[in-house]
């Protein structure tokens, strides 16, 4: 099996706060790349595709495949149901609405929807929950993935930013309308 080096994770891996905030040379104002996205979610930089009153929904810096997102609340909490009842009564019709988008933009075959609570459940921000939306297509095992054990995204960051930023507003607005 071929090893792919990548030391700029293990800082994302281990949690170690100085090394995270210079972590492709952006600085963090909080420690948490969740709360800065919510802080300021026109920035580019930020990955955030749609902003709503108790979330962000930003794109993973490191995605599974294209148009990966996570949708993390703008409190920093640990679990779900330590999140405000306002933001409780969000989720769920915003989970349906990164769907929806996903699907107008992606036309995905599959998707998985997940939560990692805890640093023994995977969490890579433990005390910042997001949900992971990640779209998936039939057959999608590239000779990559397959045999070179490495994943393949071809759509740079700022590209699915720029494709699904409007996808969720006019997605929102329509909803909002009815």
């Amino acid at each position: 099996m071929e090893v792919l080096f990548t030391p700029w994770r293990y800082a994302y891996v281990e949690g170690h706060r100085e090394d995270r905030e210079n972590l492709d040379d952006r600085e963090s104002a909080t420690g948490c790349f969740l709360c800065d996205a919510a802080a300021a979610p026109d920035d580019p930089e930020r990955l955030v595709v749609h902003a709503a009153a108790h979330h962000v929904v930003l794109l993973n810096r490191h995605p599974y495949s294209n148009g990966h997102l996570m949708m993390a609340p703008r409190e920093h909490v640990a679990l779900p149901q330590d999140a405000s009842p306002a933001a409780q009564a969000e989720a769920w019709s915003l989970l349906l609405l990164c769907q929806r988008a996903l699907g107008a933009a992606y036309r995905p075959d599959g998707m998985n929807v997940g939560l990692n609570l805890g640093r023994v459940a995977g969490a890579g921000v433990p005390d910042h929950y997001h949900v992971h939306l990640v779209p998936r297509w039939e057959g999608d095992t590239n000779f990559m993935t397959s045999i070179a054990h490495t994943r393949l995204v071809p759509e740079d960051l700022l590209q699915t930013r720029a494709r699904l930023r409007p996808l969720f507003a006019q997605l929102a607005a329509s909803e909002a309308a009815s």
